[in-house]
């Protein structure tokens, strides 16, 4: 086993302090599953790349000096750090609000994708649904192609974790559109992106023209 330094047994505490797997952790910033245990255990990676290491201090909020940057590179930083996900004792976790829309119409493309606010969960109900917060982010939807299930201006909780697909309402992008739609297997290496809203005809697609960022577990809006 590796020599826990500073860094590695900062990551390893606040891991274990807001709930989340180092799996998950990896997933969210990129990398495969195993690739934040092997950096704790085994020394491997030596260090962070910086990208890495600014994603987990965004999401523990918490300096990057803390998770082995050099003091000199987190000074010259100018930029205040937002967590995506604020962890709070109470038994509450934030989760970001993204500015991004999905369109649940012909497709658009998302402007910039920035947290803006948050909304609060039960940690509790997370887990009770199989959820976790690392992996989880709310986006706006655009149109009417999803009515009466989704309504333009609903918020939905989409779930980023890489689990088999299986047929449900996701998040995905198609070319330079991100959309929200019921996604169902097609055979032969295709799929069909279904819309609720009859008006609105089945596309079919190819699977390698299509990118599943997530399944919408989660819904809110206006009555």
């Amino acid at each position: 086993m590796a020599e826990l330094t500073e860094g590695r047994a900062r990551l390893r505490q606040l891991a274990q302090e807001s709930g989340a797997s180092l799996a998950s952790l990896s997933a969210m910033i990129g990398r495969n599953t195993s690739y934040l245990q092997q950096f704790i255990t085994k020394g491997s990676p030596r260090k962070l790349e910086e990208e890495d290491r600014r994603k987990l201090a965004e999401f523990f909020g918490v300096p990057e000096a803390e998770l082995g940057a050099p003091l000199q590179d987190f000074k010259e930083k100018s930029y205040a750090t937002i967590p995506s996900v604020r962890r709070d004792p109470s038994g509450w976790v934030d989760i970001a609000r993204l500015d991004v829309g999905a369109s649940a119409g012909p497709g658009a493309t998302p402007g910039e994708e920035r947290s803006f606010d948050a909304f609060r969960f039960s940690r509790r109900w997370l887990r009770e649904q199989g959820l976790e917060a690392a992996l989880l982010s709310s986006i706006t939807v655009e149109g009417d192609s999803m009515e009466p299930l989704l309504h333009d201006g609903d918020e939905i909780l989409v779930d980023r974790s890489p689990k088999p697909f299986r047929d449900g309402v996701h998040v995905v992008w198609l070319g330079d559109s991100l959309m929200v739609k019921r996604v169902a297997s097609a055979g032969g290496g295709r799929f069909a992106l279904l819309s609720q809203n009859l008006a609105y005809p089945p596309v079919d697609v190819a699977a390698d023209e299509l990118e599943i960022i997530g399944r919408v577990v989660w819904k809110g809006g206006r009555v």
